[in-house]
Protein backbone atom coordinates (compact mmCIF):
# COMPACT_ATOMS: atom_id res chain seq x y z
CA UNK A 1 0.00 0.00 0.00
CA UNK A 2 1.94 3.57 -1.11
CA UNK A 3 1.27 6.11 1.22
CA UNK A 4 -0.65 9.03 -0.25
CA UNK A 5 1.43 12.21 -0.42
CA UNK A 6 -0.28 14.98 1.94
CA UNK A 7 -0.53 18.30 0.19
CA UNK A 8 1.91 21.05 0.89
CA UNK A 9 0.36 23.16 4.67
CA UNK A 10 0.07 26.61 3.80
CA UNK A 11 -0.34 28.80 6.50
CA UNK A 12 -3.16 30.60 6.32
CA UNK A 13 -2.80 33.89 8.20
CA UNK A 14 0.61 35.07 8.08
CA UNK A 15 0.29 36.89 4.91
CA UNK A 16 -2.32 38.60 6.06
CA UNK A 17 -0.52 39.37 9.08
CA UNK A 18 2.18 41.33 7.34
CA UNK A 19 0.54 43.72 5.77
CA UNK A 20 -1.44 44.18 8.73
CA UNK A 21 1.60 44.88 11.18
CA UNK A 22 3.28 46.95 8.63
CA UNK A 23 -0.23 48.99 8.36
CA UNK A 24 0.11 49.61 11.88
CA UNK A 25 3.61 50.40 12.23
CA UNK A 26 2.92 52.70 9.21
CA UNK A 27 -0.10 54.19 11.47
CA UNK A 28 2.09 54.63 14.46
CA UNK A 29 4.44 57.22 12.15
CA UNK A 30 1.97 58.61 10.52
CA UNK A 31 0.59 61.56 13.44
CA UNK A 32 4.53 62.73 13.62
CA UNK A 33 4.83 62.85 9.72
CA UNK A 34 1.77 65.55 9.75
CA UNK A 35 3.32 67.24 13.05
CA UNK A 36 6.44 68.04 11.24
CA UNK A 37 4.38 69.12 8.17
CA UNK A 38 2.12 71.25 10.17
CA UNK A 39 5.09 72.66 11.83
CA UNK A 40 7.34 73.59 8.83
CA UNK A 41 4.23 74.82 6.91
CA UNK A 42 3.68 77.29 10.60
CA UNK A 43 7.80 77.91 11.39
CA UNK A 44 7.01 81.77 11.45
CA UNK A 45 4.17 81.48 13.28
CA UNK A 46 6.26 79.29 15.74
CA UNK A 47 8.98 80.93 16.35
CA UNK A 48 6.83 84.40 17.05
CA UNK A 49 4.96 82.64 19.68
CA UNK A 50 8.10 80.92 21.44
CA UNK A 51 9.81 84.78 21.18
CA UNK A 52 7.29 85.64 23.04
CA UNK A 53 6.77 83.25 25.55
CA UNK A 54 10.56 83.95 26.77
CA UNK A 55 9.44 87.48 27.58
CA UNK A 56 5.92 86.74 29.73
CA UNK A 57 5.83 85.83 33.21
CA UNK A 58 6.61 82.08 33.74
CA UNK A 59 4.10 82.09 37.23
CA UNK A 60 1.53 82.57 34.64
CA UNK A 61 2.37 80.52 31.98
CA UNK A 62 2.68 77.57 34.86
CA UNK A 63 -0.77 78.12 35.93
CA UNK A 64 -1.50 78.16 32.00
CA UNK A 65 -0.72 74.90 30.75
CA UNK A 66 -1.70 73.20 34.45
CA UNK A 67 -5.14 74.81 32.91
CA UNK A 68 -4.49 73.63 29.55
CA UNK A 69 -3.91 69.41 31.21
CA UNK A 70 -7.34 70.17 32.78
CA UNK A 71 -8.86 70.78 29.49
CA UNK A 72 -8.18 66.87 28.99
CA UNK A 73 -9.51 65.72 31.81
CA UNK A 74 -13.04 67.80 31.40
CA UNK A 75 -13.00 65.96 28.01
CA UNK A 76 -12.81 62.83 29.33
CA UNK A 77 -15.40 63.20 31.86
CA UNK A 78 -17.79 64.61 28.91
CA UNK A 79 -17.27 61.47 27.42
CA UNK A 80 -17.40 59.25 29.85
CA UNK A 81 -20.60 61.02 30.90
CA UNK A 82 -22.27 60.19 27.47
CA UNK A 83 -22.25 56.64 27.77
CA UNK A 84 -23.95 54.77 30.40
CA UNK A 85 -21.44 52.06 30.53
CA UNK A 86 -17.78 52.55 32.58
CA UNK A 87 -15.00 53.44 29.92
CA UNK A 88 -11.08 52.27 31.82
CA UNK A 89 -10.06 55.92 33.11
CA UNK A 90 -6.53 56.06 32.32
CA UNK A 91 -7.23 54.81 28.81
CA UNK A 92 -10.05 57.66 28.44
CA UNK A 93 -7.55 60.15 29.41
CA UNK A 94 -4.69 59.25 26.97
CA UNK A 95 -7.25 58.82 24.36
CA UNK A 96 -8.29 62.56 25.09
CA UNK A 97 -4.62 63.70 25.27
CA UNK A 98 -3.96 62.26 21.78
CA UNK A 99 -7.16 63.11 20.08
CA UNK A 100 -5.89 66.57 21.01
CA UNK A 101 -3.19 65.81 18.57
CA UNK A 102 -5.70 64.40 15.70
CA UNK A 103 -7.86 67.19 16.01
CA UNK A 104 -5.23 69.61 15.15
CA UNK A 105 -3.95 67.44 12.45
CA UNK A 106 -7.68 67.05 10.24
CA UNK A 107 -10.37 69.50 9.65
CA UNK A 108 -13.30 70.33 11.62
CA UNK A 109 -12.94 68.03 14.46
CA UNK A 110 -12.35 65.05 12.68
CA UNK A 111 -9.63 63.74 14.33
CA UNK A 112 -11.08 63.73 17.46
CA UNK A 113 -13.98 61.91 16.28
CA UNK A 114 -12.23 59.45 14.55
CA UNK A 115 -10.02 58.80 17.64
CA UNK A 116 -12.78 58.49 20.44
CA UNK A 117 -15.50 56.85 18.16
CA UNK A 118 -12.65 53.85 17.59
CA UNK A 119 -11.90 53.80 20.69
CA UNK A 120 -15.15 53.49 22.13
CA UNK A 121 -16.12 50.91 20.08
CA UNK A 122 -12.86 48.64 20.86
CA UNK A 123 -14.18 48.77 24.64
CA UNK A 124 -17.07 46.70 23.06
CA UNK A 125 -19.90 49.85 22.33
CA UNK A 126 -21.62 48.82 19.00
CA UNK A 127 -21.27 51.52 16.36
CA UNK A 128 -24.21 53.03 16.19
CA UNK A 129 -24.30 53.69 19.88
CA UNK A 130 -20.38 55.10 19.79
CA UNK A 131 -22.21 57.67 16.80
CA UNK A 132 -24.83 58.31 19.31
CA UNK A 133 -22.41 58.97 22.21
CA UNK A 134 -20.25 61.51 19.91
CA UNK A 135 -23.22 63.26 18.68
CA UNK A 136 -24.42 63.43 22.36
CA UNK A 137 -20.64 64.67 23.30
CA UNK A 138 -20.23 67.63 20.63
CA UNK A 139 -24.50 69.09 21.31
CA UNK A 140 -23.41 68.89 25.01
CA UNK A 141 -20.00 70.92 24.62
CA UNK A 142 -21.67 73.01 21.91
CA UNK A 143 -24.36 73.80 24.26
CA UNK A 144 -21.78 74.90 26.91
CA UNK A 145 -20.23 76.68 25.21
CA UNK A 146 -22.96 78.93 23.54
CA UNK A 147 -24.62 79.54 27.14
CA UNK A 148 -20.89 80.13 28.84
CA UNK A 149 -20.53 83.18 26.27
CA UNK A 150 -24.57 84.34 26.75
CA UNK A 151 -24.27 84.51 30.12
CA UNK A 152 -20.91 86.77 30.39
CA UNK A 153 -22.48 89.09 27.40
CA UNK A 154 -25.46 89.54 29.51
CA UNK A 155 -23.03 90.24 32.93
CA UNK A 156 -21.11 92.08 30.84
CA UNK A 157 -22.77 93.89 28.03
CA UNK A 158 -19.81 96.22 26.83
CA UNK A 159 -17.37 93.61 27.01
CA UNK A 160 -17.41 93.07 23.44
CA UNK A 161 -18.84 94.26 19.83
CA UNK A 162 -19.76 90.64 18.08
CA UNK A 163 -19.80 93.32 14.81
CA UNK A 164 -16.01 93.26 14.64
CA UNK A 165 -15.89 89.50 14.69
CA UNK A 166 -18.74 89.45 11.73
CA UNK A 167 -19.25 92.13 9.78
CA UNK A 168 -22.53 93.43 9.28
CA UNK A 169 -22.63 92.63 5.20
CA UNK A 170 -21.88 89.43 6.28
CA UNK A 171 -25.23 88.37 8.05
CA UNK A 172 -27.36 88.04 4.68
CA UNK A 173 -24.71 85.70 2.84
CA UNK A 174 -24.43 83.50 6.06
CA UNK A 175 -28.33 83.47 6.85
CA UNK A 176 -29.02 82.92 3.14
CA UNK A 177 -26.45 79.94 3.14
CA UNK A 178 -27.90 78.12 6.12
CA UNK A 179 -31.13 78.80 4.68
CA UNK A 180 -29.97 77.03 1.56
CA UNK A 181 -28.37 73.87 3.45
CA UNK A 182 -31.71 73.52 5.55
CA UNK A 183 -33.81 73.57 2.46
CA UNK A 184 -30.91 71.06 1.03
CA UNK A 185 -31.14 68.45 3.82
CA UNK A 186 -34.94 68.56 4.23
CA UNK A 187 -34.82 67.16 0.24
CA UNK A 188 -32.40 64.97 0.98
CA UNK A 189 -34.75 63.63 3.79
CA UNK A 190 -38.07 63.69 1.53
CA UNK A 191 -36.71 62.47 -1.73
CA UNK A 192 -34.13 59.79 -0.61
CA UNK A 193 -35.45 56.72 1.39
CA UNK A 194 -32.28 55.15 2.52
CA UNK A 195 -31.26 58.46 3.97
CA UNK A 196 -34.42 58.90 5.52
CA UNK A 197 -34.73 55.59 7.06
CA UNK A 198 -30.93 55.87 8.41
CA UNK A 199 -31.22 59.08 9.64
CA UNK A 200 -34.32 58.35 12.18
CA UNK A 201 -32.88 55.10 12.72
CA UNK A 202 -29.62 56.97 14.01
CA UNK A 203 -31.94 59.21 15.99
CA UNK A 204 -33.88 57.06 17.67
CA UNK A 205 -30.32 55.09 19.13
CA UNK A 206 -29.11 58.85 20.14
CA UNK A 207 -32.22 59.67 22.10
CA UNK A 208 -32.63 56.20 23.34
CA UNK A 209 -28.51 57.40 24.36
CA UNK A 210 -29.39 60.40 26.01
CA UNK A 211 -32.49 58.94 27.76
CA UNK A 212 -30.20 56.33 29.59
CA UNK A 213 -27.62 58.57 30.39
CA UNK A 214 -29.64 61.37 32.31
CA UNK A 215 -31.33 58.65 34.24
CA UNK A 216 -27.66 57.94 36.03
CA UNK A 217 -27.59 61.70 37.89
CA UNK A 218 -23.82 61.04 38.03
CA UNK A 219 -23.39 60.03 34.17
CA UNK A 220 -25.43 63.74 33.44
CA UNK A 221 -23.09 65.65 35.93
CA UNK A 222 -19.94 64.38 34.07
CA UNK A 223 -21.88 65.32 30.58
CA UNK A 224 -22.70 68.72 31.78
CA UNK A 225 -19.91 69.68 34.08
CA UNK A 226 -17.56 68.58 31.51
CA UNK A 227 -19.14 70.24 28.75
CA UNK A 228 -19.31 73.54 30.62
CA UNK A 229 -15.47 73.33 32.14
CA UNK A 230 -13.75 72.67 29.04
CA UNK A 231 -14.50 76.07 26.89
CA UNK A 232 -14.32 77.66 30.87
CA UNK A 233 -10.98 76.18 31.33
CA UNK A 234 -9.94 76.89 27.40
CA UNK A 235 -11.04 80.73 28.47
CA UNK A 236 -9.01 80.56 31.71
CA UNK A 237 -5.48 79.46 29.58
CA UNK A 238 -5.98 82.71 27.75
CA UNK A 239 -7.00 85.09 30.54
CA UNK A 240 -3.69 83.58 32.09
CA UNK A 241 -1.47 84.19 28.98
CA UNK A 242 -2.70 87.65 28.66
CA UNK A 243 -1.68 88.47 32.45
CA UNK A 244 1.59 86.92 32.02
CA UNK A 245 1.86 89.52 28.96
CA UNK A 246 0.18 92.42 30.72
CA UNK A 247 -2.29 92.63 28.56
CA UNK A 248 -4.74 95.77 29.48
CA UNK A 249 -7.97 93.90 29.41
CA UNK A 250 -10.55 93.17 31.78
CA UNK A 251 -10.27 89.34 33.02
CA UNK A 252 -14.21 88.95 31.84
CA UNK A 253 -13.66 90.70 28.49
CA UNK A 254 -10.56 88.11 27.83
CA UNK A 255 -12.96 85.15 28.59
CA UNK A 256 -15.98 86.91 26.38
CA UNK A 257 -13.58 87.51 23.23
CA UNK A 258 -12.22 83.82 23.61
CA UNK A 259 -15.78 82.39 23.39
CA UNK A 260 -16.86 84.62 20.80
CA UNK A 261 -13.92 84.05 18.65
CA UNK A 262 -14.22 79.83 18.98
CA UNK A 263 -17.98 80.22 18.49
CA UNK A 264 -17.60 82.65 15.66
CA UNK A 265 -14.75 80.19 13.72
CA UNK A 266 -16.92 76.99 14.46
CA UNK A 267 -17.60 76.04 11.11
CA UNK A 268 -14.32 77.34 9.47
CA UNK A 269 -12.89 74.12 8.15
CA UNK A 270 -9.47 74.35 9.02
CA UNK A 271 -7.36 71.53 10.75
CA UNK A 272 -7.59 72.66 14.67
CA UNK A 273 -8.68 75.61 13.50
CA UNK A 274 -5.31 76.96 12.59
CA UNK A 275 -4.79 80.28 11.26
CA UNK A 276 -8.93 81.19 11.58
CA UNK A 277 -8.78 80.94 15.48
CA UNK A 278 -5.65 83.44 15.59
CA UNK A 279 -7.42 85.67 12.77
CA UNK A 280 -10.36 85.89 15.26
CA UNK A 281 -8.87 86.22 18.76
CA UNK A 282 -6.51 89.05 17.95
CA UNK A 283 -9.88 90.75 16.46
CA UNK A 284 -11.94 89.76 19.52
CA UNK A 285 -9.21 90.96 22.11
CA UNK A 286 -8.86 94.11 19.95
CA UNK A 287 -12.46 94.61 20.45
CA UNK A 288 -12.60 93.99 23.88
CA UNK A 289 -10.09 96.93 24.29
CA UNK A 290 -6.46 95.36 24.11
CA UNK A 291 -3.66 96.93 21.53
CA UNK A 292 -3.17 94.82 18.56
CA UNK A 293 0.51 94.41 19.29
CA UNK A 294 -0.22 92.84 22.78
CA UNK A 295 -3.52 91.03 21.39
CA UNK A 296 -1.24 89.69 18.80
CA UNK A 297 1.32 88.93 21.30
CA UNK A 298 -0.92 86.98 23.66
CA UNK A 299 -2.95 84.93 21.09
CA UNK A 300 0.88 83.54 19.57
CA UNK A 301 1.91 82.96 23.08
CA UNK A 302 -1.66 81.22 23.61
CA UNK A 303 -1.72 78.81 21.02
CA UNK A 304 1.70 78.20 21.46
CA UNK A 305 0.93 76.17 25.31
CA UNK A 306 -2.32 74.85 23.81
CA UNK A 307 -1.52 73.90 20.48
CA UNK A 308 1.96 73.22 19.50
CA UNK A 309 3.75 72.31 22.72
CA UNK A 310 1.06 69.11 23.53
CA UNK A 311 1.40 68.37 19.52
CA UNK A 312 4.47 66.08 19.28
CA UNK A 313 3.97 64.19 23.13
CA UNK A 314 0.00 63.72 21.55
CA UNK A 315 1.22 62.57 18.25
CA UNK A 316 3.58 59.84 20.42
CA UNK A 317 0.43 58.65 22.26
CA UNK A 318 -1.41 58.22 19.67
CA UNK A 319 1.28 56.60 17.65
CA UNK A 320 1.68 54.28 21.02
CA UNK A 321 -2.72 53.74 21.36
CA UNK A 322 -2.64 52.82 18.27
CA UNK A 323 0.65 49.94 18.11
CA UNK A 324 -1.06 48.99 21.55
CA UNK A 325 -4.56 48.22 19.67
CA UNK A 326 -6.19 50.78 22.39
CA UNK A 327 -7.71 52.65 19.02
Amino acid sequence: MTAVPLPELRPGRLPRRVPVRRLRQILCLLPLLLVTVVAVRHRSVLAEGFAHLGTAAWPWLLAAAGATCLTWVAAACTRQGAVVERLPRRRLLATQFAAGAANHLLPTGLGASAVNLRFMTVCGLPLARSSAALALYLLAESVGRVALLGALLLAFPGALRLGTLVPETAFGPLLAGAAVLVVVAAAVLVLVRRVRSAVLTFLRTALGEARSVHTRPARALALWGGSFAFPALQATVLVLVGKSLGLDVPLAHMAVAYLAATVAVALVPTPGGIGSVEAALVVALVAAGGPAAVATAVVLAFRVITVWLPLVPGALTLGALVRLKVI
